[in-house]
């Protein structure tokens, strides 16, 4: 699959993929479905890319005007692919990438908040339902209107719910064989 920026300063931009099954790569479509439904709303945001994979999220994100990209990815490849990606892109001054485990990152205490956050874990692997958690548990990494958005396949969404006190879904687009889960923190009782 060729992957490519659709908008903004980078657009047109190749990205390198990374080889193998350890990453879920998202298409042309439901990236551009996925930025039609935030809008203006992605200037100046932070963005936090948590299983990283090419980046091609986060990449988008700083190609239509967010102020800063955290990637995360555990495994070597996808983080070396990222930099080469961010410097294509010459985006490497809005980004940081770190190899790190996710799940460890989310239970440690914030050191910044996001207003989006991206989960796209490995597939049917239940890694978007234990991420989901721990940022439910530690919910000071996103901001007070942040969003969090899950990519998985639909039938990942039918087999496991995630067991969430802080976080509410709010909505959900499928298109194909993705599904975008949005969530966002629950309204405070007054």
């Amino acid at each position: 699959m060729s992957l490519r920026v659709i908008a903004g300063k980078a657009k047109g931009r190749k990205l390198k993929s990374v080889e193998g099954e350890t990453t879920r790569p998202i298409t042309d479509r439901v990236k551009e479905a996925l930025f039609n439904i935030l809008g203006a709303d992605v200037i100046d945001s932070t963005w936090w890319d948590l299983f990283g994979g090419t980046g091609a999220v986060g990449i988008e994100a700083l190609s239509r005007g967010a102020s800063f990209v955290r990637f995360t990815d555990l495994n070597r490849t996808p983080v070396e692919v990222i930099k080469e990606n961010l410097k294509h892109c010459q985006f490497e001054s809005q980004a940081e990438v770190r190899r790190a485990d996710a799940f460890a990152y989310l239970a440690a205490e914030p050191d910044r908040t996001f207003e989006y956050i991206y989960i796209a874990p490995p597939q049917y692997k239940e890694m978007w339902v234990k991420a989901l958690e721990l940022l439910d548990e530690n919910p000071g990494w996103l901001a007070e209107d942040g969003w969090v958005i899950v990519q998985i396949a639909p039938r990942e969404y039918k087999t496991s719910a995630p067991a969430i006190v802080n976080l509410e879904e709010f909505d959900q687009r499928k298109y194909g064989s993705t599904l975008l889960v949005f969530y966002q923190r629950k309204e405070k009782a007054a």
